[in-house]
């Protein structure tokens, strides 16, 4: 090992400045210069020199050899310039800035497209005048773009579309339109974006195949992909790759063929997924797609532990690298296939590459980064090559090599791969036990990831952030670094304030997960604090289960369970699984005071001298799947001394009562449909509920998602109980509820609630969901509850873990609403009393009868 350490500081050395390509590579694809697009028809003389170094340098562009292009450019401005060719400066002058764009050159990007344009207003009349200029603002627009002013950048692209409608450039318009739904995209209206790009397919739908057709339908493909909808994605995908077909352009299929694979490992689908990137490595003319699709599938076979296969398949790779040419697509395969073997070799110590080979990789990976001038990919080098580093305990080299990363990263204002770098950093400085200095650094990570939190979810998911992988540990690391940053001292007020408030930016960066898109920025408000509520945060970690609770008036409680996560999983596996099930109260009540135990027990004291009827759980992994209700302290449940209420975050709900007269949509199924069976209490229940409020009733056949919405958008009801099946998941695409002979999956809702927000200001205040129930065996189904209940805009939501077909429901539903009208009860003591009637009912006092009912969001 010594030997081996020493090989690798001398490679180190060796490497004055050190580099990789991020992964998580721009959306947006490689724009195309124009020259030869003017080259023919302008009417000044003939330029042979001049216009060779025009065409070298689009040669080099396409080769991703950027730095070469520059100075083809900059030689041919030369040249133009002494013969006064405004024209061909301006196309020259537009090449250039897109080369510095990719080279993160932004000043003089800026400078170049600033020159062109000036150009462009002195050069006298010409024909091609007007389609020049049109593709110069172009090219500013994905500069603006690319600096994040997506709203300047938008505006930039109306204007060429404005100049290309008028020329007549039916292909240019339709490049536009896809430019503009990239901003839009950035910007966060992914719908407005999938509006913009089927208007343009459908445009080109009646039009033969071209190579703009495909293009479209890719894009969409590839947006549809970014809001979820990955079936339709993949059939969006399916069309592009036949017209590319009929075409044929075997390029353009590979490119296909390797976001359809990509497309089937977000969905999880890995065979299919795998099949996808085989016919992708033999339809590939590029070497450069060839061997992205084999360093992707080169993921999947570790991931599935196909160990043979990855071994040959890594063989095969480790042969093509050799035969790439030099450019930032190779680069970012090459780093790929080293981050593959990193995490090989840490699994299969004894059977795979030896670190020194691996940081071999990585050092030619360096110098033809360097070569390319690229320090986007310089930066994620080093940072790479730090990790290697790290992984053979080398803390003082690993902590220079990724500082050099961050300052690099910091530089260029690459916050996607500096953020990496900062929890890189962390983790190195807690290794060293410098414990005050990890915080810092993992504080500024998670900096980093707010601030990217639309850009996070925009990306293409061929090179998605793994949520769970690659953004979720950093907000848990740093969690478990400030509650033990004091050692057995006290916490302050301060750490257990930003530990609750991580605790809570992971929650929200969950749920813009679980969407895929940033729906939550316009809601995230400074939270009002209610004095009658304790808020607690239970945070299950490897080694232990940390509890922290805020008490009114700022005063804070702070305790620990060494319990390692697998038993906290496994007990909680348990007692979801029991609570539903019959004749089960003692296990139930078994397992749920050892929950109590973990939970509460150490608060009891202090719980009961501020005398909190409230209590709201921000719950973590697991826990969302057990209802708070049922822990159990050896004598009673928490229902009956507590209110309970869940919110994700306080920052997403405003604690305000409910004001509005009461009134209702109610809605549900009490006939078969669907495929799910009949509820026939659902009748009851509804009936119940119209006798204590006024309401309009929507069931069985009635029960449409069409039916639903315009009944919402018709009157203000501020109520909207929905009686029907239903699932909850950590998916977006397993989250629905059943309407007649259809489901609404949540992301549907969205147009229902956007429709609502068109027509009318009011929110719904309540949103009631009584017969539906979490995915089996899923970690985090219960997340799915918060997904429909930010959907559909509502303030707080009751939904129910499990469904029970049952007369109970009726009962406890009118309760419920029997207490609904007493304007001195909060939604949380409302609910509870209801529950309280089932619990001291000899008939439904079992455990499965009351308690699968929860309460989210607004709890007043």
């Amino acid at each position: 090992m010594a030997r081996k350490k020493s090989r690798l500081r001398k490679i180190k050395r060796f490497l004055s400045v050190l580099l990789l390509l991020s992964i998580f590579l721009c959306a947006l694809l490689l724009p195309p210069t124009f020259a030869h697009i003017t080259a023919e028809n302008s009417i000044v003389q003939k330029l042979p020199d001049a216009q060779n170094l025009l065409e070298q340098g689009s040669k080099f562009y396409e080769t991703e050899r950027f730095a070469e292009a520059a100075t083809s450019w900059q030689q041919a401005i030369s040249a133009l310039q002494s013969n006064g060719d405004e024209l061909r400066q301006a196309i020259a002058l537009g090449n250039l800035s897109l080369a510095y764009q990719q080279l993160g050159q932004w000043s003089e990007a800026e400078t170049a497209i600033a020159q062109s344009l000036n150009l462009l207003q002195t050069t006298q009349n010409i024909d091609t005048k007007e389609q020049i200029l049109a593709q110069v603002l172009d090219i500013k627009g994905r500069l603006q773009l690319a600096q994040g002013k997506a709203e300047d950048a938008l505006d930039t692209w109306r204007v060429s579309l404005d100049i290309y409608t008028k020329i007549s450039d039916q292909r240019a318009v339709i490049q536009n339109r896809i430019n503009q739904a990239q901003a839009l995209q950035a910007l966060g209206f992914y719908r407005q974006a999938e509006k913009t790009l089927r208007e343009s397919t459908q445009i080109l739908q009646s039009q033969p195949s071209s190579p703009i057709k495909v293009a479209a339908l890719h894009s969409l493909g590839n947006v549809v992909q970014v809001t979820g909808d990955l079936e339709t994605s993949r059939q969006i995908l399916q069309q592009s790759l036949e017209v590319a077909s009929s075409l044929p352009d075997q390029e353009a299929i590979a490119d296909i063929l390797l976001s359809l694979g990509n497309t089937a490992r977000v969905q999880q689908d890995t065979q299919t997924a795998i099949k996808y990137y085989q016919q992708t490595i033999k339809t590939a003319t590029s070497p450069t797609t060839r061997i992205q699709a084999q360093a992707n599938q080169l993921r999947l076979l570790l991931k599935t532990e196909q160990l043979a296969a990855f071994q040959t398949l890594s063989s095969q790779i480790q042969t093509q690298l050799h035969d790439l040419p030099i450019s930032r697509t190779a680069i970012s395969a090459r780093i790929n296939f080293a981050q593959s073997l990193i995490q090989f070799r840490k699994e299969n110590p004894l059977d795979t590459s030896s670190w020194l080979d691996i940081a071999q990789l990585l050092a030619t990976a360096i110098e033809q980064a360097k070569s390319l001038q690229d320090r986007r990919t310089e930066s994620y080098a080093v940072g790479v090559l730090g990790q290697v580093y790290e992984e053979t305990q080398q803390w003082s080299d690993a902590q220079n090599l990724t500082q050099q990363a961050l300052l690099i990263a910091q530089d260029i204002d690459a916050k996607d791969i500096g953020y990496q770098w900062q929890w890189q950093l962390g983790r190195l400085l807690k290794a060293k036990k410098d414990i005050k200095g990890a915080v810092a650094a993992y504080t500024e990570a998670v900096n980093n990831l707010q601030a990217l939190r639309s850009d996070l979810v925009a990306v293409n998911s061929a090179v998605k952030f793994s949520f769970r992988e690659e953004v979720e540990p950093v907000y848990r690391e740093l969690v478990d670094l400030i509650l033990q940053s004091q050692g057995n001292s006290q916490l302050s007020f301060e750490n257990l304030a930003k530990a609750s408030n991580t605790i809570e930016l992971l929650q929200i960066a969950e749920l813009e997960n679980f969407f895929r898109n940033n729906c939550l920025n316009a809601q995230i408000r400074n939270p009002k604090k209610d004095p009658t509520a304790a808020i607690i945060y239970p945070f299950i970690l490897p080694d232990r289960l940390e509890v922290i609770v805020e008490l009114p008036q700022q005063r804070w409680l702070h305790y620990t369970t060494p319990v390692v996560e697998n038993e906290v999983k496994t007990t909680l596996a348990q007692l979801q699984e029991n609570l539903p099930k019959p004749q089960t109260r003692r296990q139930v009540q078994s397992l749920s005071q050892k929950v109590y135990k973990w939970l509460i027990q150490p608060a009891e004291a202090a719980l009961a001298e501020s005398k909190i009827p409230t209590l709201v759980f921000v719950l973590d992994g697991w826990l969302r799947n057990i209802p708070m209700a049922v822990l159990y302290d050896g004598k009673q449940y928490l229902v009956e001394k507590y209110n309970i209420a869940l919110t994700p975050s306080l920052q997403l709900i405003e604690p305000k009562p409910l004001e509005k007269k009461l009134k209702a949509i109610v809605a549900g199924l009490s006939e078969a449909s669907s495929g799910f069976s009949a509820l026939p209490n659902v009748k009851l229940e509804l009936e119940k509920i119209r006798s204590q409020v006024p309401s309009s009733i929507l069931l069985n056949q009635e029960f449409t998602s069409k039916t639903l919405q315009n009944r919402i958008n018709s009157l203000p009801f501020p109520i909207v109980h929905l009686a029907t099946h239903g699932q909850f998941s950590s998916k977006a695409e397993e989250t629905f509820i059943v309407a007649w002979n259809e489901r609404i999956y949540v992301k549907k809702l969205n147009e229902l609630v956007r429709t609502l927000e068109q027509n009318r200001p009011e929110a719904i205040e309540l949103l009631i969901l009584s017969a539906c129930q979490t995915a089996a065996g899923d970690e985090q189904a219960a997340l799915g509850i918060a997904g429909v209940a930010f959907q559909a805009g509502a303030r707080s939501t009751i939904a129910s873990l499990w469904n029970l077909d049952d007369e109970s429901t009726a009962v406890l539903m009118s309760k419920f609403y029997q207490e609904l009208g007493n304007k001195n009860l909060t939604k949380a003591e409302v609910l509870r009393r209801a529950q309280l009637a089932l619990l001291q009912n000899p008939k439904y006092k079992r455990p499965r009868y009351w308690a699968p009912y929860v309460l989210l969001g607004n709890w007043l």
